[in-house]
């Protein structure tokens, strides 16, 4: 006989008739219970490589930072401003206040994992802070983005510690960069909202005022963009936009490779490939063709860490945001391995260089995708593969070959013409031989 088995503990026998229990409501379709954030927590496998990019430096925006004590002094501030902006736009603080509670479960469901506390009673305090920062968030981007002649008299003292015109110069690069950290964005339905009721209806202008806050005197058309998630999201399609949009027809390059190998600037230049500016700045504007490959001025500066970082992670943590960020990182960090390829690209124009030296920007970029994922890009998978085919084409494989070993510097060059010379001489002084022989 086989020994009975041990009777079951409570405990036991609780849990299999609770999971029985969830397994007979489970539904069929789980899609209807799922939210739809667009503002995330970065998970610690994320910011373990580098903390401080998705950290805010001066002012917090939203839950996920409120509270700080780094950021406390800009506390005071926020609510100096919220009084300004009641007394410029003459509308009470009850008619904004109304306007948010409207849309108050849309602005939580936009932030994944919110605290507990800030959904107790009412929400008054979710909605005082989105108030706040949200009024913070228009009149910085208001007044910076004023003519000079209208900016000293921009309804703030001379001396304000925020918006007088010196502070505000010294202080608007770290706000523009706390602006577009993932964990520090507010629902842009926020701002829809506040300017409405601010312009009596009227909502359009939020795009346009984020577009000439982080892109001044270029013409794209933000108004067309429609309701965005937030600044962020703003920002990644402006840097995606070109002032018409061109599709591009996909010819079939056929797939002998269907992991081409990208090379270096520098060995690119070396297989024949030149580069040049493509046409707009837009990230997505990649080509190549006729042996050239055209790239968007680019502009490196102390802030391009942190901004491709929380634009890669958003791609990487939203469903519906695309890849063309990341996909523009990868791929510049296939073709700048170290300072001289760099230097190349910048000879060329498209790397405008306000970070440090040509081998720190090259560190910059190949430690942006540590730990990425390569995205699918069809343009740029169009795009590496005619360099492929380009660069296994017999001819351009000598001329590789003939620079790497003859013309990598100028002594190997003046070596190659001195054997050359040499074995020209030698043909001559054979021919010129053979015919005096002849001639006897």
């Amino acid at each position: 006989m086989f020994p009975s088995s041990p009777p079951m503990d409570p405990n036991e026998t609780n849990w299999i008739v609770h999971v029985n229990a969830n397994l007979r409501c489970m539904p069929d379709d789980e899609q209807q219970y799922w939210k739809d954030p667009s503002i995330y927590r970065v998970p610690p496998s994320i910011t373990d490589l580098n903390p401080k990019a998705y950290q805010p430096q001066v002012v917090s925006f939203g839950p996920y930072h409120y509270g700080d004590p780094r950021l406390s002094s800009m506390e005071e501030h926020k609510h100096r401003v919220l009084l300004h902006f009641l007394r410029y736009y003459r509308k009470s603080l009850e008619r904004f206040f109304e306007s948010l509670r409207e849309v108050a479960h849309k602005l939580e469901d936009s932030y994944d994992n919110l605290d507990q506390k800030w959904k107790e009673g009412t929400g008054s305090k979710f909605l005082e802070l989105m108030i706040t920062d949200g009024c913070f968030m228009l009149e910085i981007m208001r007044i910076a983005t004023l003519p000079r002649s209208e900016a000293e008299n921009n309804g703030y003292a001379p001396n304000d510690p925020i918006f007088s015109i010196h502070r505000l110069e010294c202080i608007a690069p770290y706000i523009r960069r706390d602006m577009l950290l993932l964990e520090n964005q507010l629902p842009i339905l926020v701002l829809y909202q506040l300017v409405a009721v601010a312009n009596n209806g009227r909502e359009d202008d939020v795009n346009e005022l984020i577009g000439k806050f982080y892109f001044p005197g270029e013409k794209k058309k933000f108004r067309g963009l429609g309701r965005c998630l937030h600044v962020m999201d703003v920002f990644r399609r402006g840097s995606l936009m070109e002032p018409e949009e061109v599709h591009h027809e996909r010819k079939n390059v056929g797939f002998e490779e269907t992991e081409p190998i990208i090379r270096s600037a520098t060995e690119l230049t070396e297989a024949g490939i030149k580069f040049g500016k493509s046409k707009t700045n837009s990230l997505k504007n990649i080509f190549f063709a006729k042996g050239q490959l055209k790239l968007p001025v680019f502009t490196v500066d102390d802030t391009t860490e942190s901004m491709f970082l929380n634009a890669m992670t958003f791609e990487r943590l939203h469903i519906k945001a695309g890849n063309e960020v990341t996909s523009y990182v990868t791929f510049m960090d296939k073709i700048i391995n170290n300072e001289q390829d760099v230097a190349l690209l910048h000879t060329e124009g498209i790397i405008h260089n306000d970070f440090g030296s040509n081998k720190a920007v090259a560190k910059l970029f190949n430690s942006l995708c540590t730990e990425v994922t390569l995205p699918s890009n069809e343009n740029l998978d169009d795009v590496q593969q005619k360099i492929s085919k380009h660069c296994k084409k017999r001819r351009n494989k000598w001329r590789a070959i003939l620079n790497r070993t003859y013309f990598r510097s100028p002594w190997t060059i003046l070596s190659f013409t001195a054997a050359i010379f040499l074995f020209t001489l030698t043909i001559m002084q054979a021919v010129y031989t053979v015919l005096r022989y002849h001639a006897k």
